[in-house]
């Protein structure tokens, strides 16, 4: 249980909050609370430090945070026992690391907060069970004790699924592990994007030196990728997945009659978002 822990370290459960970071706002090109522990400490350490002025009353007079982060997979992962210092209302605007948006002065509350080396150990190897009350996201340990589900060797990304099993939304694109995107730079071929909102679907083709990767980027940054159907439509969180790999020795050309060839079984000229 994740009280044995807190205990064996000698804290008062009462003195401590427990936080389960999951923000549902985030923006088409924003990233989630774990990509921003993995990726930018300092970047979650600011995400940590605004809060809304209605959570006072939840963590009351607390001096310490168990900071969790709900995974892709939907787990329960221990990022860190933070030691927190209320300041008062946020003095200054802050952009928000996690969306594009700004926590503007005096409508949030600043905390001051600094990792401690208790229980540091299990940063990103262990995992709790929340329990059904997912959107409760601060709980206090003395009324609730979460079991522990497990506990990894090592903090480590899940492997790269492989072609064939890659699913994501363009939104998490940025935010994939390094491994995933190194494979992704590396590899060239046809990829399929398909609009949640109209149902319609494009095929495009990566010619590049960063690969799938980098036309992925494009798109991320510009919305449309530069293609005439897609500028026709509001931006939207396209999906995206891999239909064809393309060899090391294949050309440009090799690639882009590959896209033809799927263009052509998908019908998306006629019933999609391709225009050539």
């Amino acid at each position: 249980m994740f009280n044995t822990l807190l205990c064996e370290e000698g804290l008062t459960l009462s003195d401590v909050r427990l936080l389960r970071h999951v923000d549902r706002k985030r923006s088409r090109k924003g990233r989630t609370p774990y990509e921003l522990w993995r990726d930018d400490r300092a970047a979650f350490d600011t995400y940590q430090s605004v809060q809304s002025i209605k959570s006072k009353a939840e963590f009351g007079g607390a001096n310490y945070w168990a900071s969790f982060a709900g995974t892709e997979a939907g787990e329960t992962l221990f990022l860190g026992l933070y030691k927190i210092e209320f300041c008062g209302l946020l003095d200054h605007d802050v952009p928000t690391p996690n969306r594009d948006d700004v926590d503007k002065a005096g409508a949030c509350h600043f905390y001051k907060i600094v990792e401690t080396d208790v229980l540091k150990e299990y940063a990103g190897k262990l995992f709790i069970d929340w329990g059904p009350s997912r959107r409760k996201w601060i709980q206090r340990p003395d009324n609730q004790n979460k079991p522990v589900v497990e506990l990894r060797r090592t903090s480590k990304d899940p492997d790269f699924p492989g072609f064939t099993e890659f699913i994501k939304p363009l939104s998490r694109i940025e935010g994939l592990p390094v491994g995933w995107k190194e494979v992704l730079r590396s590899s060239r071929g046809i990829y399929l994007l398909t609009c949640p909102r109209t149902k319609e679907q494009y095929v495009g083709s990566a010619t590049g030196d960063r690969g799938f990767l980098g036309r992925w980027l494009y798109y991320v940054q510009s919305g449309h990728g530069g293609n005439e159907g897609l500028k026709s439509r509001d931006p939207s969180d396209y999906q995206v997945s891999i239909l064809e790999v393309a060899g090391s020795a294949a050309t440009v050309e090799d690639i882009l009659e590959m896209e033809c060839r799927w263009k052509g079984k998908l019908q998306s000229r006629e019933m999609g978002l391709n225009r050539n």
